[in-house]
């Protein structure tokens, strides 16, 4: 949406932008849903009990496939084949390691030209996402992919936990649905077309949470979906005023890794189980947990793998992740760094839930969400336990490194943080990142970035430093 329609919708009154809202959901049902949703959704709950072998198979026949459409009828990679050719490589396109990495920027700088010969990207559904860091991305895909993409997500983000798309659900996404500086209900619109309650992720303080928690109830919710942060922030207020939760059936967390303290507390008050969903706009790549806590991969999105540099990482290791498009073949990405890090497991045993899709063992966090030691050993986003599972009286932590030796923590105090608490979230860190100088920084609030995520950890330390002590370390 552009700023000025934006400015426009918000200046609506409240009934007015639920209107706006239901027109928007309509539009966008039509490209998501079709009459082939429901055997697309079939189909795929019935390859979740291929073999490994045939899974190989599918997706080597598919990958071969991809890469041609690339080589042939995309414009960056034919460009940059030809240009391979003429300075007399001969290495083979139909083999994946010969194809270097794709960095994000190459795809923000000219997206157009990752559009296959033959797609017009007008008649195509174009999404414009403002990044992690503000650095936006366009992405397109067309009508057959787009609803192959919302089937998946029908039959393993609903479908496992026993809700549809048909039921009343609420969402506490990056949406800026109200506008920032209300601070009167509503915060949230109704969009008729969707069956969804949409709660603005940037109207969670303390005295305005009691509001979206009676909207919960008010529209008869019977799921709820949202990013991991803003549902724990929902869930501890919750728990604060001893709120009756109405009868969910689930709450399913996306675009956020989540770690215990906080899956035990919104499974706390919210009465049902926190199932966790992995996926991304590029789409290239999505998971989701089973009821037995395994996070399983779509096979069907996504060639995977995981290295460190341009080396495969051991299973149980952690890496980069790598994705190639198997499902947009209209925008095909090819070993694209997503940025972030994950771990596969070593030694993957049958799930007991008896689905036979392949497994991660966990998602860490962004490459550029990770701290480090002095000795530049990356310890990841997992160390925040550190301050909830000790039950500090703490509402949103976020830690800022600008040096190796240095922390800063942007922390909301609870009532009951005093000098003590402070000091034991200082020991805490210490424990963890060795010598290191902790700066503690009291704030109001936490602000979440253009697309209502909020970066738990944010690292500052120049790159070229991280390079120095690493290069260091093998050296020594």
């Amino acid at each position: 949406m552009s700023s000025t329609l934006l400015r426009l919708y918000q200046s609506l009154p409240a009934p007015l932008r639920s209107l706006a809202a239901s027109a928007h959901g309509q539009r966008l049902r039509a490209w998501r849903y079709g009459p082939e949703t429901e055997s697309l959704a079939a189909e795929a709950i019935e390859r979740e009990q291929w073999e490994p072998q045939r899974w190989q198979q599918w997706q080597e026949e598919r990958l071969a496939r991809i890469l041609h459409i690339a080589a042939t009828r995309v414009p960056y990679y034919r460009q940059a084949w030809e240009a391979r050719r003429r300075k007399g490589d001969r290495a083979s396109w139909e083999v994946l390691e010969n194809w270097p990495i794709l960095e994000k920027e190459a795809l923000r700088a000219n997206p157009l030209a990752f559009v296959a010969d033959g797609c017009d990207p007008r008649r195509m559904l174009h999404e414009h996402t403002s990044g992690t860091t503000g650095k936006p991305l366009d992405l397109w895909s067309t009508r057959d992919t787009t609803r192959r993409w919302y089937a998946l997500m029908e039959a393993r983000w609903r479908g496992w936990y026993g809700v549809s798309r048909h039921d009343r659900w609420a969402i506490l996404g990056g949406q800026l649905v109200v506008p920032v500086k209300q601070r009167r209900p509503p915060f949230w619109v109704w969009n008729r077309a969707m069956n969804q309650l949409y709660l603005s992720t940037y109207h969670l303080a303390p005295e305005l949470v009691a509001h979206h928690l009676e909207a919960l109830r008010r529209y008869r919710v019977r799921y709820l979906w949202g990013y991991t942060s803003a549902l724990f922030a929902l869930a501890q207020e919750a728990l604060r005023l001893e709120w009756q939760a109405p009868p969910l059936a689930v709450v399913i967390a996306n675009a956020e890794p989540v770690f215990d303290y906080q899956r035990e507390a919104i499974t706390r008050a919210f009465q049902c189980p926190l199932q966790e969903t992995y996926g991304t706009c590029e789409q290239v790549v999505a998971a989701s947990e089973c009821p037995f806590g395994t996070l399983h991969l779509w096979p069907e999105v996504g060639y995977l793998e995981v290295l460190d540099g341009d080396r495969p990482v051991a299973d149980g290791t952690p890496g980069d992740l790598i994705c190639t498009s198997l499902l947009n073949a209209e925008m095909p990405l090819i070993r694209y760094r997503l940025g972030d890090r994950v771990v596969r497991p070593a030694q993957p045993a049958p799930c007991a839930c008896g689905r036979r899709l392949p497994e991660l063992q966990s998602v860490d966090g962004r490459t550029d969400d990770l701290l480090y030691t002095a000795d530049g050993v990356p310890m990841g986003t997992a160390i925040l336990s550190v301050v909830f599972q000790a039950q500090l009286p703490v509402r949103e932590v976020q830690l800022v490194q600008e040096a190796l030796d240095q922390i800063r923590v942007r922390y909301v105090p609870a009532p009951g943080f005093d000098r003590n608490t402070g000091l034991a979230l200082v020991e805490r860190l210490q424990e963890r990142l060795g010598k290191m100088e902790v700066i503690l920084d009291a704030v109001e609030s936490l602000p979440r970035d253009a697309n209502g995520k909020f970066r738990s950890v944010v690292c500052r330390v120049p790159p070229a430093t991280l390079a120095a002590v690493k290069a260091r370390a093998s050296n020594g």
